[in-house]
């Protein structure tokens, strides 16, 4: 974690020094080294913080693959050839061999699709030998501890690493090389598999949804699946990136230390598996979000060790940082509080009053079908400001992007802003979101803009039915996939009084014409096969129903975008500023697929607030030194359009 402007770097790749200084290994962003990789174009899994006191990693620019000693000062040394078009991430260190083994994409021909297999990187010469091929898509090599097995992931198009995958295990004989055909020992048809790890029992473990829930099995000698948990939570998520970790096993077998997500809880948890009892406990951390988990010490191996445990965690007024618990057993570990926790590195350093912060609460609700979804509704929370008697907030309805996702309940200063603003927040996980089990993850299969659009419609009806917000006065945005539910939710029901496009897609088609290789295929499944459900693409289009759309919409866009082109953004602000609707775009010069400049996201933010303002009738500010802002089609002001709210600027 760094906070140089556009630089990735890791939890492994930091280090503390002898102050309690957390220092950067790798050379800061100027000197050209930027630690991420490129396979997949999301990247993910771009380092690998070796037993042998090196670090590995993939450099963003030349995406050649670099090592260097941990020590701050040391220097990179590149290990693959540079202009090779070769990609690297997802290690793992054969130090027997002395090799790394990595999923590999080879960009050596242009005009073809990518080439992705398992491929080992020797640590000499740095020549690349492949060692599984024949699928569209690897991930996740693992070697076993004696250095016989190698098991990995792949999967075929259409499906993306949440749909079919399998799961594989090759035997590899003295040299490496892979004896025999690979056999796949978990997953199929209507299955996906992640993040396959050989315990310090020598067993191999892995997550599944078999059941219809990601859940842990361990592979026995015999080759039959045990699971090690089996309950209606996940504990995996879509692997979007590469290098997902989410448990661990420790106590050489004994128990298993996971983050896992209960579909009734907003938010993820940590628990600790007894593995002899069956039997979870959930611990007390004071963090509701956790990414990937390093741990470290003789617990691992031994059921009385010390344990050292890394990981970055958030939670609602909590900013997102990398923290640390150390404790003598697993025992300590099971009791262990919040205030045992380290922080070792946070994403703010901004001291905030918890009376300005608002927290989620995880609402069940009715939708179409007979069916319910989820949302976590935020409060509006300012405690210098209450509402008049009898007045009730606007509502802003957020909908996450993937759309293969959810939402995340870490602080989020952007949903604070609203919220100490006098607006309630409902993010929306619509059927199609992720942590609550396959059977709602499929719920999008074929119906990407029918039931996202369902859900967020219902969401909002909910609140409105239930008193907490004012139902004269609900909005809606989103950004890129958001975006396209939000213009969705404009164009084909009448629900929302306003809305804003975040680089939305409108055009569903040119989306799946003009992606990268893993996503490629993506909206086969959300839409239909493409060209033969062309019709249907345009049927779910919000740039072909503009005329449909009756509510005043923002549209935010940047001029760089490759995935929304300006151009649509252009098209739909035309079309409803000809219809008399109060509209306007913001383009910002420079930006791409998401707002990476201070002054763009300020201005987004104060301009969404500002619009809404406007068209709704109540007092909002727009920062004069941001980039001017102009709402076309604004009625005159009348005496009956007078400010009606305590929203507090």
């Amino acid at each position: 974690m760094s906070n140089s402007p556009g630089r990735f770097a890791c939890l492994d790749a930091c280090r503390l020094a002898s102050d309690g200084k957390v220092q950067d290994v790798t050379p800061p962003v100027d000197t050209g080294f930027n630690v991420r990789s490129r396979v997949h174009e999301y990247g993910g899994g771009e380092h690998l913080v070796a037993a042998n006191g090196k670090v590995y990693f993939s450099n963003f620019q030349d995406q050649v693959v670099y090592f260097q000693d941990l020590q701050p000062g040391s220097k990179p040394t590149a290990l693959t050839m540079a202009d090779s078009k070769l990609r690297f991430a997802n290690y793992a260190l054969d130090a027997t061999r002395n090799r790394l083994i990595a999923v590999c994409e080879d960009h050596l021909q242009d005009h073809r699709e990518a080439i992705n297999t398992i491929a080992a990187i020797d640590l000499n010469s740095g020549a690349v030998t492949h060692l599984a091929t024949g699928h569209d898509f690897f991930s996740f090599p693992v070697l076993s501890l004696d250095g016989s097995k190698l098991a990995y992931v792949a999967w075929d198009h259409p499906n993306m690493p949440w749909d079919d995958t399998c799961l594989f295990l090759a035997d590899l004989d003295t040299d490496g090389r892979v004896k025999g055909e690979p056999r796949c020992v978990a997953g199929g048809k209507d299955t996906s598999v992640q993040q396959p790890l050989w315990g310090p029992d020598g067993q191999l473990y892995y997550v599944s949804d078999k059941t219809g829930w990601w859940n842990l099995y361990k592979l026995e000698q015999s080759g039959e699946s045990t699971a090690v948990m089996p309950m209606a939570a996940e504990f995996g998520s879509p692997p979007w990136l590469f290098g997902m970790h989410s448990y661990e096993v420790l106590a050489g077998g004994a128990a298993v230390l996971a983050v896992l997500d209960d579909p009734k809880v907003a938010g993820s948890g940590l628990g600790l598996i007894n593995i002899a009892s069956n039997t979870l406990q959930r611990l007390d951390t004071g963090y509701t979000s956790f990414g990937k988990l390093a741990v470290s010490g003789r617990g691992v191996q031994e059921e009385g060790g010390e344990l050292t445990l890394v990981t970055t965690a958030g939670s609602a007024n909590k900013p997102s940082a990398v923290v640390q618990l150390k404790v003598s057993s697993i025992q300590q570990l099971a009791s262990s509080k919040p205030s045992d926790w380290q922080v070792l590195k946070s994403s703010s350093d901004l001291d905030l009053d918890a009376g300005y912060l608002s927290e989620p609460q995880s609402i069940e609700f009715p939708t179409e079908g007979g069916l319910t979804a989820y949302m976590n509704y935020y409060p509006p929370r300012n405690k210098d400001h209450k509402f008049p008697a009898g007045e009730k907030p606007a509502l802003l309805v957020k909908i996450h992007g993937g759309p293969t996702s959810a939402a995340s309940t870490v602080l989020n200063l952007s949903y604070q802003f609203w919220t100490s603003r006098g607006y309630a927040i409902a993010d929306v996980n619509y059927g199609g979101s992720t942590g609550f089990g396959r059977e709602y993850r499929n719920r999008l299969r074929g119906n990407w803009g029918v039931v996202d659009v369902n859900d967020c419609c219902q969401a909002a009806r909910y609140l409105a039915d239930q008193g907490l917000v004012d139902g004269k006065r609900l909005c809606i945005d989103g950004g890129s996939a958001g975006g396209y539910t939000t213009l969705a939710c404009l164009a084909f029901r009448d629900v929302f009084n306003a809305g804003a496009s975040h680089y939305g897609v409108a055009d569903a088609e040119l989306l799946a014409l003009h992606t990268h290789k893993f996503e490629s295929r993506y909206l086969d499944l959300l839409i239909g096969p493409y060209p033969a459900a062309k019709e249907l693409y345009h049927k779910r289009s919000p740039i072909y129903s503009i005329n449909t759309i009756k509510a005043p919409t923002a549209i935010f866009q940047g001029d760089e975008d490759k995935v929304v082109p300006a151009e649509q953004a252009v098209l739909m602000w035309k079309a409803l500023k000809a219809k008399g609707l109060p509209t306007t775009l913001m383009m910002y010069k420079g930006e791409q697929h998401g707002f990476r400049k201070a002054e763009h996201i300020r201005s987004a933010l104060e301009g969404e607030l500002y619009f809404y303002g406007r068209v709704l009738s109540f007092n909002a500010e727009y920062s004069h030194e941001l980039q001017p802002m102009q709402i076309d089609n604004l009625p005159a002001p009348t005496h009956a359009a007078q400010p009606t709210t305590s929203v507090a600027t």
